[in-house]
């Protein structure tokens, strides 16, 4: 076990399953001779060369709709797009042919397409670059949408969405990039789509996934000196969603705020608390609340911090749910 950012972490999954399968391939805008806006693709096309490692042109439908005809011929593709806001001018790709060839084909046609999207703000970005879309394809039923919070996360569930053989929405944390974690390639990993308790606690459930989960083991640590104990839930897949862990959680504490940056208005959080408030009202101490984006367009980067979710807002809901 070594400590690594999640870059490194990515592009040895990336590195290990192209080694391991040729029919994996690599592809997308500056993944090859640059390596990536981020870098998680570097040296790879010096490596595995332009054959499974291709720089594509500047348009993302054809992109997608490319490795869909890959994956037809039997190829594992894994595209870069390279920044969230750019995820929609393919859009038509992904909710009209990747999502629905399964059914349509009466499940004779898998496509083993991943899409490797980085998201979320914290960066300094500008426009279209620190949007959180993740809401748009977990409601699309046929694709399965996931995101690791940690390197060890990120390399083996690159590898698991890789392996798998339904199309994959691989959203990675752009402000997590560069924060060193632990790298275990070693251990077993949980399974792809599987939720893991970050943080033990009895008092009430911080429930994240992607960006927020280092947001809420801060506040946790926080909480913790006011005498307070908070369970943290790293969801790590949205679609499918591990409700049985988040449940198991919820009937420990009580108490639940979900966290996540993209707009709290008919987010992610909004059936998160829907389908837990189903499933055990009675076990509920206070309303589950929610914190995240505003329902506006992202701001300018300098004013970003006033619309991502703080500690302080965080702490906020916490109090807030703990004195009913």
């Amino acid at each position: 076990m070594a400590a690594a950012t999640m870059v490194r972490a990515l592009n040895q999954a990336l590195r290990d399953a192209l080694d391991a399968d040729p029919k994996v391939l690599v592809m997308g805008e500056d993944v090859g001779k640059l390596g990536g806006v981020f870098r998680v693709t570097d040296t790879l096309q010096k490596d595995f060369g332009e054959d499974r490692v291709t720089d594509t042109p500047l348009a993302e439908s054809g992109i997608v709709g490319t490795a869909i005809g890959l994956a037809l011929r039997g190829y594992r593709p894994v595209v870069e797009i390279q920044f969230d806001g750019f995820a929609f001018p393919a859009f038509n790709q992904f909710v009209s042919q990747l999502a629905k060839l399964h059914a349509r084909s009466m499940g004779k046609i898998r496509l083993p397409v991943v899409i490797r999207i980085p998201y979320g703000g914290g960066v300094g970005a500008i426009e279209h670059h620190s949007e959180s879309p993740e809401a748009y394809f977990a409601h699309t039923a046929g694709l399965k949408v996931v995101t690791p919070s940690n390197p060890t996360d990120a390399y083996w569930m690159l590898r698991q969405s890789i392996e798998n053989d339904d199309p994959t929405i691989f959203f990675e944390p752009k402000r997590r990039y560069w924060e060193k974690g632990e790298l275990d390639v070693s251990a077993a990993p949980l399974g792809l789509h599987q939720a893991r308790v970050a943080e033990p606690g009895a008092d009430l459930t911080l429930v994240a996934y992607g960006p927020m989960v280092g947001l809420c083991l801060e506040a946790a640590a926080v909480a913790a000196e006011e005498g307070h104990d908070l369970e943290v839930v790293d969801l790590r897949s949205l679609s499918p969603l591990d409700f049985d862990t988040v449940q198991a959680s919820l009937e420990r504490t009580g108490r639940m705020v979900v966290v996540h940056e993209a707009p709290v208005f008919f987010g992610s959080g909004a059936e998160i608390a829907a389908r837990i408030t189903e499933r055990c009202f009675y076990r509920l101490e206070a309303p589950i609340l929610r914190v995240g984006g505003y329902h506006s367009p992202y701001p300018p980067s300098r004013m970003e911090e006033e619309y991502l979710p703080t500690i302080d807002r965080l702490l906020d809901a916490v109090e807030r749910a703990l004195k009913y």
